[in-house]
């Protein structure tokens, strides 16, 4: 049986996509741990030995508009689901959190805190932020004035002056409160 840890982030970022990681691992590889607890640097050495060495590594992502037109719960599952898609085989999966969001999937089971205690969910962890701000450092590319590569997303003071002063753009989640609230007009 193949164990894949699953994590996700970007839930709570008001622009950009929600990235799930799933990750199983081949050997273990020292220094696994959430990738909040983690500076930029380690996370991106740790992501590079992950992907060189993992029996498999799978990204879902969940886009804005996804979760404006069906709601972060319901982004969740799909993004959990196209984390796995590719994947065959007799599988235990546990997932970080209090959430079962492969619910059809037998031996899924959540646990809290998983990515601080289960090496294949932080390095899921750890790959889906890695993947997650390098998109954001992207878009940046596109979107110059917004400050992504910074805040990837998340709303910070800097981006709420993005926002007030050149408005909302497709990268943002419309149905969040602060984003409707500059959207209507009461900033």
């Amino acid at each position: 049986m193949i164990l894949v840890g699953m994590d996700e982030v970007g839930r709570g970022a008001w622009a950009g996509p929600l990235v799930v990681g799933a990750v199983a691992l081949d050997k273990k590889i020292r220094g696994l741990r959430d990738s909040k607890l983690l500076c930029k640097i380690q996370r991106e050495k740790l992501a590079v030995k992950i992907h060189g060495s993992a029996k498999f590594v799978g990204i879902g992502i969940a886009e804005s508009a996804e979760i404006d037109e069906f709601g972060l719960s319901q982004a969740h599952f799909l993004a959990y689901r196209r984390a796995i898609k590719n994947l065959a085989g007799h599988i235990e999966i546990i997932i970080d959190g209090n959430i079962n969001y492969l619910p059809n999937i037998k031996n899924t089971r959540c646990v809290i805190k998983a990515d601080q205690s289960v090496p294949a969910v932080s390095a899921a962890s750890i790959v889906a932020k890695v993947y997650r701000d390098n998109l954001m450092i992207e878009l940046s590319k596109q979107y110059l004035d917004y400050g992504f590569e910074t805040h990837v997303g998340y709303g910070t003071p800097g981006h709420i002056d993005s926002l007030v002063k050149y408005g909302v753009t497709t990268l943002h989640r419309k149905t969040y409160k602060p984003i409707q609230v500059l959207i209507n007009g009461a900033a």
